[in-house]
């Protein structure tokens, strides 16, 4: 989620504060129950008006429908809205609509009132906020979908403050049942392969909503990757921090958004690029856990140039088993040996057991398409993410993927979700900063012979 910005977000274009967010189960599925029924309502309005002009689209359907959901989602935040921002990050799962809706989960989400905030600081410290703070300003300074953030200052040291939204920790497996028949329609996956994707995103979200965990990963991770170059951190206070309130120091800086719109040079762009690029190989070749929430929100450009990461809730491991096999395919020759290769694809589940031999040979050859353009930028030593044609050929296949029935089915170990979701969030990112990058700086280990 977005933690904080050099400038205040209370703007007229921030959505309007909460009073109140729903948190019992009944309340909840009512909301969801509320919104089923608008979104009925907009498939009879679309196809009413289909039987006058036949050679309608379903633009204007997947905007209302964007709009009910995400209105919906905002309300209720937690799980279902961290789901929603998930899946505007991924360009080929939604039509537009729902992408460019669900995006502002990222930045801009409404936030929730003063009181609702000093109710929960009661509930964790038995106090309110300007009795731990000599300052705290009750109006957010970003908003997102598990949490929001407030500044704060304490002998003379000015601090952020992360504040769990009432009720999100315990209602994610109730949330993420509501939000399936959604998911469903929306992404058109098998129920299968849908049960895989929310099974692993209940996972990282129980992880997420877990603050004090957030806090010791946060620590442990900002602490590793101290040595790497132009990547700052701020520090953590567990004194002063909770199970659903994390405390930080404060970072002066830009959003990507606000940062792109001052015109940065090309020489800066790369400086970035290449820190963010170091800061996600450095984890995954080397810690073998990632920061897996590479939303734009998520990183600061401080006055100084540096990339400031601001937010340890999503870390993925990966486990040898899944690593090998994914990296060596896509840092090595291994490709080019067709027998090794559908051994490594059969590891990673890509290949099943029962597959007929047209069956081995169509996902080989789709598979090793796939990993061959993912693989671009790890078969150089340099690589230019601003080239348009490079993201136009990735999604394009994408796309392509998406309609074969062939994929409809459930492919592949439950890691690829998460790993997936960052290296493609990352690539994203490095395009809007048309940032040239030296990738061979941390390279994967690699294996050329599966058993």
């Amino acid at each position: 989620m977005p933690l904080y910005s050099k400038k205040n977000n209370m703007t007229d274009n921030t959505p309007k504060e909460q009073n109140s967010i729903p948190t019992s189960k009944v309340q909840r599925s009512a909301k969801f129950v509320t919104t089923g029924i608008k979104i009925g309502g907009n498939y009879i309005k679309h196809y009413s008006k289909k039987l006058f002009n036949p050679e309608m689209d379903k633009s204007e359907l997947n905007e209302d429908n964007a709009s009910d959901i995400y209105e919906s989602l905002s309300e209720l935040k937690g799980s279902a809205l961290k789901v929603a921002q998930m899946l505007s990050m991924d360009k080929n799962l939604l039509p537009q609509a729902y992408t460019d809706k669900f995006s502002q989960s990222q930045y801009n989400a409404p936030p929730l009132s003063g009181p609702l905030i000093v109710q929960t600081f009661k509930k964790y410290f038995g106090k309110t906020p300007d009795k731990i703070y000599d300052k705290f300003n009750v109006r957010s300074s970003n908003a997102a979908s598990i949490g929001q953030v407030h500044q704060a200052e304490l002998n003379g040291k000015k601090l952020a403050v992360k504040i769990q939204y009432p009720g999100v920790g315990d209602s994610i497996s109730s949330d993420l049942k509501l939000v399936k028949p959604f998911a469903f329609r929306m992404l058109g996956m098998s129920e299968k392969e849908l049960d895989v994707y929310m099974k692993e995103v209940e996972e990282r979200l129980l992880e997420e909503t877990d603050y004090e965990l957030e806090v010791r990963r946060s620590i442990e991770f900002s602490n590793a990757c101290s040595g790497l170059d132009n990547v700052v951190f701020p520090k953590y206070y567990p004194e002063l921090s909770s199970k659903r309130i994390i405390t930080m120091d404060w970072l002066e800086g830009k959003h990507l958004r606000e940062f792109l719109q001052t015109n940065p040079s090309q020489e800066l762009r790369d400086l970035i690029g290449q820190a963010l690029w170091d800061f996600y190989n450095f984890q995954q070749h080397e810690l073998r856990a990632v920061h897996a929430d590479p939303h734009p929100g998520n990183f600061m450009i401080t006055p100084d140039g540096k990339l400031g990461v601001i937010d340890f809730g999503c870390i993925k491991e990966m486990p040898e088993d899944f690593y090998y096999p994914f990296f060596s395919l896509t840092s090595t020759g291994l490709m080019e040996n067709k027998q090794e290769t559908i051994k490594a694809f059969r590891q990673l589940e890509m290949i099943h057991a029962n597959d007929t031999p047209a069956q081995i040979e169509f996902y080989y050859t789709m598979y090793r398409q796939m990993i061959g353009l993912f693989a671009k930028p790890y078969i150089t030593d340099h690589f230019d993410f601003g080239q348009t044609e490079f993201f136009e050929e990735l999604y394009g296949f994408g796309e392509k993927v998406s309609k074969m029935p062939e994929f409809k089915q459930a492919r592949g170990v439950k890691h690829f979700i998460y790993v997936n979701r960052t290296n493609f969030g990352l690539y994203n990112i490095l395009h809007e900063l048309k940032a040239k990058v030296k990738t061979d700086t941390f390279k994967p280990h690699v294996v050329e012979v599966f058993a």
